[in-house]
């Protein structure tokens, strides 16, 4: 919209995530790698943390090394933490933390001077149709946010927003986080029960409600047709489509993610979500048992 130009620094997958079980929090980022495309022309940087679609949550020591290099540059940070399941002051996935979370913001008081951090009740509270989220920052950068906002969408839905407010004023004491992190956890652990099962390796996330699994181990038939919006597109998109096809189960193909030089990263993995009822999740398990065929 301002005529930007963004440079992207992938999230790099553990190296023996194609073998073994492994932690989102083993993906990493090469902070060389970030340094490297920032310069003289450089505003902003955009983070994520519990991360989409990887679950990772950033530790206090990547978080502090990511925010003295927005000290150094002058950047400004823009943090999307909309899917963390904590109290909105220390935490867009923002209240889904299976592990403990730092936000970027709380380091020092240089970081959080130069600190968006971006929430979603739409997340927080399973109702993403709403389209309701929060915005926490200095006064001086609010302002020009706002500005923006107004001509972006002009106003959102009242009583959407009131319900959300009210929402977080009664969740805590309602335990509605606490049970909403011990209700994720469950059903991460009951889905990922089929992988196990089956051999095919994970990455446990931090936070969030997606589970990433490898399946380099599954083998496509060389002979299956795929449509040509997919026979081009790298090889999770023609295990997404497979899934679809022949068992009835949709997935999201990581890759998508990813600028297409840095796509061989993630294509021999796919994305799930676990937000759904127990008997759709076990119904997805079962399905999942019929790639025992086109296994090696």
């Amino acid at each position: 919209m301002a005529g930007g130009v963004i440079r992207y620094v992938p999230l790099q997958p553990p190296k023996n995530g194609g073998t073994e079980v492994s932690s989102a929090g083993d993906w990493t980022v090469d902070m060389a790698a970030v340094e490297k495309v920032l310069s003289s022309k450089s505003k902003m940087l955009v983070l994520n943390t519990p991360h989409n679609p990887v679950g990772k949550i950033f530790s206090k020591a990547e978080l502090q090394a990511i925010g003295d290099l927005c000290v150094k540059h002058n950047l400004i940070i823009l943090s999307d933490e909309s899917i963390n399941l904590n109290r909105p002051r220390l935490q867009v996935y923002d209240r889904l933390p299976f592990t403990p979370f730092t936000r970027i913001a709380t380091l020092s008081p240089a970081i959080a001077a130069r600190t968006l951090t971006v929430g979603s009740a739409g997340k927080n509270f399973y109702c993403t149709g709403w389209r309701v989220g929060y915005l926490i920052g200095p006064a001086n950068l609010i302002h020009y946010v706002a500005a923006a906002h107004t001509r972006i969408c002009f106003s959102s839905v009242s009583p959407l927003q009131e319900a959300a407010a009210v929402g977080f004023e009664k969740a805590e004491d309602l335990g509605f986080w606490e049970q909403s992190r011990k209700e994720m956890m469950g059903k991460v652990e009951k889905f990922c029960a089929v992988f196990d099962e089956l051999g095919l390796p994970y990455s446990k996330p931090e936070g969030g409600y997606f589970v990433l699994a490898n399946f380099a181990r599954v083998n496509l038939p060389d002979d299956y047709e795929f449509p040509p919006q997919v026979a081009d597109r790298p090889r999770d998109y023609k295990l997404a489509w497979f899934l679809i096809m022949e068992l009835g189960l949709a997935a999201i193909p990581p890759t998508e993610f990813y600028t297409k030089e840095n796509m061989w990263m993630a294509e021999d993995w796919l994305r799930f979500a676990v937000c759904k009822e127990d008997d759709v999740l076990e119904g997805a398990k079962e399905r999942l048992r019929g790639l025992r065929k086109y296994m090696s």
